[in-house]
């Protein structure tokens, strides 16, 4: 007993400085703290008010059944259905969706990171974390069984890892190439991203070892999923799914009266007229031409059928196809939210006072249907809301979100994280930033949020990964010029040590 106490009395004097450290980071970053800490008490109103997980559509039961009889899927990657599985033992959806805030508030801290060692304004900072923390969407999406929000962190982990030091070790960036990898397997809209990280590394001149590392490290995960892809449906492959998708972004404007069907597949041109055609990504579920593919939409050659037409409609429909495009990118600045692709689908991103409903005997994923499915991963009834927190964020989903206009200005500050304007000699001049650093961010925005246009459909939830990427293109435009090696310009102690209480700030913004 007479050992006990100066081990308790040393043990205090040891945790006062971290204490200190907490409070002083706390009161340096003050508006920071108050956003994440506001940001944390709606996602546990979120948490109150819908006990375990809210579903979409068909997907979520996908991704429950791929990880309760694992296997890959022929329509959709299931990366995500592997973070499942590593959480069945648990038999609970509100630790999912925990994890998945979490996720949410990670986001933020890392995007504040990055703004702050880049020098921007504590301020300014702050605010570009608000459409994380607080877009009622992106909330909503976190407590969604759904693959998007851990795309989303992993992408942005990834990228944190890339940016955080000027020449990060190769074993950080062997571990953000697995990241980025993992992310691909888990949405396959971010495909891009694999490239643009290889690239980015290219343009910086880290080295051999950093190249090899980023570029085996994502092609791992992606090995490794299409190898697991062929040896359960037998062909080294993601999905079967491309074809699918892109004859689906065509439908939008294909008129086979204005180019040449591929022989033997006129047969999938659609009869509707334009003007009468639902979006894509609510017509092609539809369209008899698409169950009449031999093998089926989804298997081998109907994948390469499908691929064909739309390949054949795109470069005989260049300008349309473009038109499709910018018709996307029109719908991401709108000010109003439309029913696009339906109303049924868009109806599933507010939150609502009542519990969706899950179809009772349907199956997705052969072994169970989606109710059993639900059962067996949560242990717990199908789903309910609890009043007033339902009420609360029912109401919160339709007022505080990310408009269209707002996420139109922070792509166009992006920009300036390209470009710089400043005066000289009495004349306003443009000129580039000294370093590649501050692109990459924007191009991630720019690749994420075109590519799904292109391929398969616009979608409001498709433009959520998009979101941090922009937010930081746009903080790393206030960034000071001297900084522009990007968020690990100033690597030395008084530069990490910027935040901590008794330190002075250094900066030239």
């Amino acid at each position: 007993m007479q050992n006990e106490v100066p081990e308790a009395s040393a043990a205090a004097p040891a945790r006062a400085p971290r204490l200190a450290r907490l409070r002083g980071l706390i009161r340096v970053n003050w508006l920071f703290s108050i956003f994440l800490a506001a940001g944390a008490v709606i996602r546990l109103i979120v948490v109150l008010g819908y006990p375990g997980a809210l579903w979409f559509q068909g997907d979520t039961y996908v991704y429950i059944g791929a990880a309760l009889r694992l296997q890959p899927n022929l329509s959709k990657t299931t990366g995500y259905s592997l973070y499942l599985k590593a959480l069945e033992p648990f038999h609970s959806f509100t630790l999912v969706t925990i994890t998945q805030h979490l996720m949410g508030l990670a986001m933020a801290v890392m995007l504040y990171a990055l703004l702050r060692r880049a020098r921007v304004r504590r301020w300014i900072a702050a605010l570009a974390t608000a459409p994380i923390l607080f877009n009622a969407f992106e909330i909503q999406l976190e407590h969604m069984i759904m693959a998007d929000l851990l795309f989303e962190f992993c992408a942005l982990a990834a990228a944190t890892l890339l940016l955080w030091n000027r020449k990060p070790s190769w074993r950080n960036v062997l571990i953000a190439g697995l990241i980025t990898g993992y992310a691909c397997t888990i949405w396959s809209g971010g495909l891009l991203l694999p490239v643009i990280f290889v690239l980015f590394v290219l343009w910086r001149r880290m080295g051999w070892r950093p190249l090899a590392a980023i570029v085996a490290g994502c092609a791992i995960p992606l090995v490794a999923y299409a190898s697991w892809f062929g040896s359960v449906q037998g062909n080294f492959a993601m999905t079967n799914s491309e074809g699918f998708y892109l004859y689906a972004r065509t439908t939008s404007f294909s008129d086979c009266s204005k180019f040449t069907p591929p022989q033997g597949l006129s047969y999938l041109c659609v009869p509707i007229p334009l003007d009468k055609r639902t979006p894509p990504g609510a017509l092609v579920w539809h369209l008899k031409q698409v169950h009449e593919v031999p093998g089926g939409p989804v298997s081998v050659q109907g994948d390469k059928d499908l691929r064909e037409f739309a390949l054949a409609a795109i470069e005989g429909q260049p300008l349309s196809y473009a038109h499709a495009i910018v018709k996307g990118l029109v719908l991401s600045v709108d000010w109003k939210r439309y029913d696009y692709p339906s109303y049924g689908t868009v109806y599933e991103y507010y939150f609502h006072t009542k519990p969706i409903r899950v179809p009772p005997d349907h199956t997705w994923i052969k072994g169970g249907t989606a109710t059993e499915d639900i059962r067996a991963y949560g242990h717990q009834g199908i789903g309910r809301t609890v009043k007033p927190f339902d009420q609360l964020m029912s109401g919160y989903s339709r007022i505080i979100y990310l408009y269209g206009p707002l996420f139109g200005i922070i792509l166009f500050l992006g920009l300036g994280s390209l470009v710089r304007v400043y005066r000289r000699d009495g004349h306003l001049r443009i000129g580039r930033w000294r370093d590649s650093v501050s692109m990459m961010p924007f191009v991630c925005a720019v690749a994420l949020l075109l590519f799904p246009i292109m391929v398969s459909d616009f979608d409001y939830r498709y433009l959520l990964p998009v979101v941090p990427f922009a937010c930081l293109a746009a903080g790393l435009a206030f960034s000071s010029p001297t900084s522009r090696g990007g968020p690990e310009a100033d690597p030395s102690p008084e530069g990490a040590a910027a935040d901590v209480p008794g330190r002075t700030e250094v900066t030239t913004s």
